[in-house]
Parts: structure tokens; sequence; C-alpha cells
């Protein structure tokens, strides 16, 4: 059965800037909406494509929206999921050019996947996120929420970084690397499988913790349960590793620093195109099969 979606009288759209296609889908797309009674709140971006006097910082589109429209690529994506939070709404992603192996909707299936979202016919993929806590002489000092990953590198100039990993009580080992990468399912396609990570199914619920060039070969990805709480202990000297969420947004790290790893209460719902499954974004974002 379809996921429902409630009755659609606002959509939030956030586009990537300085996309030339944009130019001419942006426009449309507000027209199109306008036409059926769909009022709109717009990031700068899209205003900016649609000539629209209006517009709301982009963690402010989501607000009182039914449904949300990201047009680019993952990135712009990633940035889309961190705005939306913890409000159940559904995201329409729309690849506009790129690898995109979350934003995989063409802007050819833009429309009949939008009459179809409207009529209540989507295909929802649920895509749980990460919470990630920086803990700092015992006190809490940060926190985020991830979709892809949470990754702990050097500097630009610093040695190999010292983090030692424990998973629920138990210590796994003491890295030395270039970084670490604690990723979701989702974000398994991401950084982590640049990194030599295994590709997760999107609907196991697990986590993965990917060394990114580590001084010993033994050191090797680890999948572990979702439910599981991942602690880094940052052994590197202060500001000589840096953590960075989704490859976006993050702060450096000073010495025995903590950062929490764990399930997130929220997920994000995406909006799936209805005849491509997992294994078919892979064969084609992959190239499988084709040497």
């Amino acid at each position: 059965m379809p996921d429902q979606v409630a009755d659609i009288q606002s959509v939030g759209i956030i586009s990537k800037p300085n996309v030339p296609r944009a130019r001419s889908i942006v426009p449309g797309l507000v027209d199109w909406l306008a036409q059926r009674n769909i009022s709109i709140r717009a990031d700068e971006e899209t205003a900016h494509y649609a000539q629209l006097r209006e517009w709301v910082p982009r963690e402010r589109v989501p607000v009182d929206t039914q449904l949300v429209i990201v047009l680019g690529g993952d990135g712009t994506l990633l940035s889309a999921a961190r705005a939306i939070g913890g409000m159940d709404i559904p995201l329409l992603a729309v690849n506009l050019g790129g690898l995109g192996f979350l934003t995989s909707v063409t802007v050819e299936e833009l429309y009949p996947e939008l009459e179809r979202t409207l009529q209540g016919e989507q295909r929802i993929g649920m895509r749980r996120m990460l919470r990630v806590e920086i803990h700092r002489g015992g006190s809490r000092v940060s926190s985020y929420e991830a979709l892809n990953d949470a990754v702990i590198t050097k500097t630009s100039l610093a040695r190999m970084i010292d983090v030692a990993v424990h998973v629920d009580s138990h210590f796994v080992s003491s890295y030395k690397a270039d970084g670490l990468i604690v990723s979701t399912p989702t974000g398994s396609t991401a950084y982590s499988l640049s990194a030599g990570g295994p590709i997760i199914f999107p609907q196991v619920d697990a986590i993965s913790v990917t060394p990114i060039c580590p001084h010993m070969l033994t050191h090797r990805p680890v999948i572990v349960p979702g439910d599981s709480v991942i602690r880094l202990e940052n052994r590197a000297m202060d500001r000589d590793a840096y953590l960075t969420i989704d490859g976006q947004v993050g702060e450096p790290l000073l010495a025995g620093d903590e950062v929490l790893c764990e399930r997130s209460p929220f997920a994000i719902r995406l909006i799936r195109p209805p005849k491509m499954l997992f294994f078919d974004v892979l064969r084609e974002k992959l190239k499988w099969g084709e040497r």
C-alpha cells in the first residue's frame, strides 16, 4: 500500500545554487503548483531562479508545509534533511546532475511523481538519521543530526590522529588513521564506500565504523547493531582533529573530547521512483555489469 501524505496545501522548495537547468525548471514548477492552488515556501536560491520577491532561510522552508521538493544533488538533500529535523514531512529529491544516490528522481519524473504524491500513490522509503554529540569535561557542548555520517579527520597539517572506539561498554580498538567514519546505511554509499566500507541495504538496522587510511592494515570496517552507542575518544592534540557532519557542518575537537553516535529518533521520509529499487540504483550509479 502507498504511504499516505497529508492533504498538500503548501510545498517547500529548496534548490542548489548556480545550476543553469534550474533557471527553467524552477519557474515552471512554481507555476504548476500555483495552478493547483498550492502555496510555496522558497529558499533564497529558489526565489532567485523564479524571480520571487519573498523567501525564507533554508532551515525555515519546511515550516507549515506538507511536502518539501529538493532540486539539486545529494548535498542539497543532506542540507534539507537537517532542516526538516523531526518534522514528519516527505522529501521529493530531484537530481539536477551528478551521481545522486539519494536524488534518484529525474527531472523527467518530477511532474508524474508530483501527481502520484497529490493522489496519495507515492512510494516512501524511511531513512533513519544518526544523532551525534560532542561531550567535553563531562558536559554536552554540541549536538547534530546526520543523514549520512559523522567523520573525524585530521586537519590539513596534522599527522595521523588517534581515536579510541567503544561500542556500548566494549572497547573496540585505538585507531591511528587519517580519520574515522561512523555511517548510517544511507551513508554507506557515500564517503564510507570510498574508504572501503560496506554497502548496507537501507532497511538494515546497523551502523558502520570505517577507518580512513589506517596505520594498521588489519583495521577493517566494522558493522554494529543499529541500537549501539558508539563512543569515540579523541586522543589527538587540540584542533588536530575535526568532526564533520554529512560533509557540510562541524567543528574542531579538543584533546579528550568524546563524540557519541547513536540512532536518532528522527527519520527522513524519502519519496522514491515507483519502479526503481535499491539495487537498480546501485547498478545505474556504480555501472555494475558494464565492465
